[in-house]
């Protein structure tokens, strides 16, 4: 599961605007250059990235594996044809460097999860953007990065409860109904429960935040963000 895990390196250790804005370019470069070579250079700063944040790779293919399943499939359905020659190889090869690039993109992401507190987030999208559409947008934010684990460890829940009861032995489709329906109903559960312990706190909009603060150790990561959004107009 991705979520964030205190430690002592040198991403956890710098400022959350410094590693959205390396997040920002890195994606926008990634979307813009399809070339393999453009790849391959994204490859290795990405590999950078987390071996700077001690991001478990094997742990977190895991935690997209539904994901890597689905970059996987977009190939193989690219690649077919309705009629002779059958396999388009141009067609799925494009797609299989687009689904490369979103993979690199999931895991730049992942580092930047693993490192940053969900107040720091806050605070980061808050004061980049201001006003009501900040506010939302920092709310937003944090009840996803906080909500989905818990949904999350509610769909395990129901998969090993239905297996423990011989749901194994069901057709896939009833497996994935009751699954889908126990896990809506558990969903919604808990936004219920989500909404009332927001209202009993005094959910405010406008929180007292942590201080967020630029540091020198920030620059060169505010350097390789700038040189990456500059890349994807190159």
């Amino acid at each position: 599961m991705l979520t964030y895990e205190p430690g002592e390196t040198v991403v956890h250790d710098l400022d959350p605007r410094s590693k959205l804005a390396v997040q920002i370019g890195f994606a926008a470069t990634a979307l813009a250059h399809t070339a393999p070579r453009a790849l391959l250079g994204l490859s290795v700063v990405t590999a950078v990235v987390l071996a700077l944040a001690r991001v478990p790779v094997v742990r977190t293919l895991y935690a997209y594996r539904f994901a890597l399943v689905i970059l996987a499939l977009g190939p193989l359905v690219a690649a077919a044809t309705l009629g002779p020659p059958w396999i388009d190889l141009e067609a799925g090869l494009a797609t299989a460097l687009a689904s490369y690039r979103v993979l690199l993109i999931l895991l730049v992401s992942a580092a930047y999860v693993r490192t940053t507190p969900v107040r720091e987030s806050r605070a980061a999208i808050q004061r980049t953007v201001p006003g009501k559409p900040g506010q939302l947008l920092g709310i937003g934010v944090a009840l996803v990065f906080r909500f989905l684990p818990v949904v999350q460890s509610d769909l395990r829940t129901i998969r090993d409860a239905s297996a423990a009861r011989l749901g194994t032995e069901r057709s896939a489709r009833e497996r994935a109904t009751t699954i889908g329906l126990l896990g809506l109903s558990r969903t919604f559960d808990r936004a219920d429960r989500l909404s009332l312990a927001l209202r009993a706190r005094c959910f405010s909009w406008n929180p007292t935040l942590p201080a967020l603060a630029f540091a020198r150790r920030d620059a060169p990561t505010l350097g390789v963000a700038v040189a990456l959004l500059l890349t994807a107009f190159l």
